[in-house]
């Protein structure tokens, strides 16, 4: 039960400092505050999740692909790049 509590409190510390930062694209979940967009190991459903990003998480954009019919961007968190993954093109916006 300590390794998911430790973890999960690094990400919210993390996140916190992350969501006001200024990068290529935004976060958006479109389904209200309390929900997270996920981001994912590799571009598909079927990849782990790596963590939960909130409405107007600044990321840094990098390539995209299609994979199944769907557009899925690999990212980096802006105030922290070593934090990547991927996401559905459908949930971000130009800043």
């Amino acid at each position: 039960m300590k390794r998911i509590i430790i973890p999960a409190a690094f990400v919210g510390v993390l996140l916190s400092g992350c969501a006001g930062v200024v990068g290529e694209r935004a976060v958006v979940t479109g389904t209200g505050p309390d929900d997270l967009l996920k981001l994912r190991a590799g571009p598909g459903l079927g990849f782990n999740v790596v963590l939960g990003l909130p409405d107007g998480t600044a990321l840094n954009k990098q390539d995209c692909v299609t994979e199944l019919g769907q557009r899925w961007c690999k990212v980096s968190l802006a105030g922290a790049p070593q934090v990547s993954g991927y996401v559905s093109a459908d949930y971000l916006r130009e800043r």
